[in-house]
């Protein structure tokens, strides 16, 4: 008989997940500086290499895709070169881009890392933060219905970068499509649409968020005011269970009147970029699985803690996690 973890990953290679979100093209100029500009004081980076990966809530989706499951993004990106050549990504990733939504009124985001050797030296981001128009929230929620309809998601994730896909009209837009299919939805918010996500599932705020959102002071040591502040969240949006992540501390999990405190492993943390999707990633797949908040949580804070010994934007390695989530008999 298979461990609960092999159980875990089956039922996952099952489960289909709609993404809603701001995705986002992440280029890389790579090279090296061997002198100062004569026109300014700035150095001039000789590039040797060009690439470029998914990122925003695309990340999300490539986080999905690593654990088995199959992975629906929508979003909408502009009709531009940039959002030619993230659908490309998209399909060089293995993720259906059946859900890039492209809009003449938008330019696709783009953030552009130029690296010497290890040193970052500058970014230039290329996009727009206005919310979608009328015209782009209707496309946009079509497209969601057209996957509710007929993919049947087992979960729905609204991943928020504050680029202005989720707006306070598909906010809501998606929420009802997701009730009304019986469909559970787990939230990853920003602070500016932050007390519009009503109803949902699992809402997931980092600390800084939760500070922000609600206008509180929390710190991540003083247990009683992360718990007042979850459930003064719960009581503002309905939400069923409240999971903050709480950086090197680990995650607080807040579910109808109960509480657990998962703290952090050990870790040679190298960079936390990213982190928050593969969290999120692991909670929708926990929650379509109907797993309990203290599983969900204990399994989001092992896979957000793996990516963070890893450079850059990465998606969790699904061995290692499974390994990992065996030997600490998570799923007991």
């Amino acid at each position: 008989m298979g461990s609960r973890i092999d159980a875990f990953f089956e039922d996952a290679a099952k489960a289909t997940v709609l993404v809603v979100g701001d995705v986002m093209l992440d280029a890389y100029l790579w090279g090296h500086v061997d002198r100062i500009s004569p026109e300014a004081p700035v150095p001039v980076v000789q590039v040797n290499e060009r690439s470029a990966r998914l990122g925003g809530a695309a990340n999300v989706g490539l986080n999905l895709r690593a654990l088995g499951a199959t992975p629906i993004v929508v979003s909408s990106i502009g009709a531009d070169p940039t959002g030619e050549t993230l659908a490309e990504c998209f399909l060089d990733a293995g993720l259906d881009s059946v859900g890039l939504v492209r809009s003449k009124a938008r330019r696709t985001t783009v953030k552009t890392r130029v690296i010497s050797g290890h040193q970052h030296v500058v970014r230039v981001d290329e996009e727009m933060t206005d919310d979608l128009s009328t015209n782009d929230e209707d496309a946009l929620l079509e497209r969601v219905a057209q996957v509710i309809e007929y993919r049947r998601p087992a979960a729905v994730v609204l991943e928020d970068y504050n680029k202005g896909v989720l707006t306070a009209r598909t906010i809501r837009g998606i929420i009802e499509a997701a009730k009304a299919a019986g469909i559970p939805i787990a939230v990853d918010p920003k602070t500016k649409n932050f007390l519009t996500y009503r109803g949902v599932d699992l809402f997931k705020p980092n600390l800084k968020e939760l500070r922000e959102g609600l206008k509180v002071d929390v710190q991540a040591s003083d247990l009683p005011s992360i718990r007042a502040a979850a459930e003064a969240l719960e009581r503002e949006l309905g939400n069923k269970a409240t999971m903050v992540t709480l950086s090197e501390h680990g995650v607080y999990m807040h579910a109808q009147g109960s509480e657990h405190v998962i703290k952090a492993h050990r870790r040679k943390i190298a960079d936390v970029s990213g982190a928050g999707d593969t969290v999120i990633a692991i909670a929708a797949i926990a929650l379509a699985q109907g797993l309990d908040p203290r599983a969900i949580a204990e399994l989001a804070n092992l896979a957000g803690g793996l990516v963070c010994e890893e450079i850059g934007v990465v998606p969790i390695d699904k061995e290692r996690f499974a390994l990992e989530a065996e030997r600490l008999n998570l799923l007991k």
